[in-house]
């Protein structure tokens, strides 16, 4: 009796140890390993102005900015694609004046690059970029007479070149010696103007259009551009961007710039401000102004906006 006990009992520990072993060898973890990279950030800016009895006077105003920034970056090995959307759409509204656009932006980015070995902070890269807007674009009080609008422009750049990645300093660079940049602007009544650099339409002598003003205009030459992004002090994040782009065929050397400064500081985990810039020259956008009542087209100038902004800010 004593070895059927025996041989019972070393069954059952070989039995309990086998079973162990196959909950082990069927037990696997989940991958969690990703090389995408995901940021989301959504805001909402707000200011508004109020007067009752004031005596310097003033008009009472309102104004808003919606603004949205998605990121998306795929890192492995020797390879680098970032993807980055940003949209914003403002407006103000004054006493007496009605509702006036403030803000408006459509830009999407997107850069792969691939390097020879890990060490290396230079990329042979290509680069796509796409901008637009929303709404049309008025120059006020004239609210008839569009100055722009969605795809009336719309710029396109694709070109190949080289990008220095430098993670622990915040900065990015890209020179390119071959982008294309097709302007795109599918308003007809803009287009027989001519306006942001494409093909009038050309008149007879009456003014009586015989042919109409083409909708697209293509480029190549050089693009250069940087961004410079980190914080310079505590809770105060500085976005540096700018962009130089120059045509080979049509006035070499005459270079058109795109230059926004933006500094975010946070004031708690929702609520931030932020101060900023940006400034625009290119000789294919000519200015319009209102003089007794008519629209005039003048010669080009330099675009500046400035902007400060108190609210809301999510990030998922």
């Amino acid at each position: 009796m004593r070895i059927k006990a025996c041989i019972l009992a070393l069954l059952c520990i070989a039995f309990s140890h086998t079973l162990k072993a196959q909950i082990l060898v069927t037990t696997t973890l989940p991958d969690t390993i990703t090389y995408w990279e995901k940021t989301n950030r959504v805001g909402l800016d707000i200011n508004q102005v109020a007067f009752v009895n004031w005596n310097v006077g003033g008009n009472n105003s309102v104004a808003g900015v919606v603004k949205g920034a998605f990121v998306r970056k795929y890192v492995k090995g020797n390879l680098n694609w970032n993807n980055e959307l940003i949209l914003k759409f403002g407006l103000n509204r004054q006493q007496d004046q009605g509702t006036r656009k403030t803000d408006d932006q459509i830009e999407l980015n997107s850069t792969f690059g691939y390097r020879t070995d890990t060490i290396s902070n230079w990329y042979y890269s290509a680069k796509f970029n796409f901008k637009t807007q929303f709404a049309n674009g008025y120059n006020y009080p004239n609210t008839e007479d569009e100055i722009s609008g969605p795809f009336s422009p719309a710029y396109i750049f694709l070109g190949i070149g080289s990008e220095y990645i430098r993670k622990d300093l915040g900065l990015n660079a890209y020179f390119s010696p071959l982008t294309d940049k097709t302007t795109l602007v599918l308003n007809n009544t803009l287009a027989d103007q001519g306006a942001f650099g494409v093909d009038a339409a050309i008149k007879d002598a009456d003014g009586n259009i015989i042919k109409s003003g083409k909708n697209s205009r293509t480029e190549l030459g050089i693009l250069i551009t940087n961004q410079f992004k980190r914080q310079i002090f505590t809770n105060i994040m500085l976005d540096n961007r700018f962009v130089f782009y120059t045509d080979y065929l049509n006035n070499f050397g005459n270079i058109d710039v795109d230059w926004q400064m933006q500094l975010d500081l946070t004031v708690n985990q929702y609520v931030k401000a932020n101060v900023g810039m940006h400034m625009i020259y290119d000789d294919d956008i000519k200015n319009k102004v209102e003089r007794d009542g008519e629209q005039v087209t003048e010669g080009p100038r330099i675009q500046l906006k400035q902007m400060i902004g108190v609210g809301l800010s999510y990030s998922f």
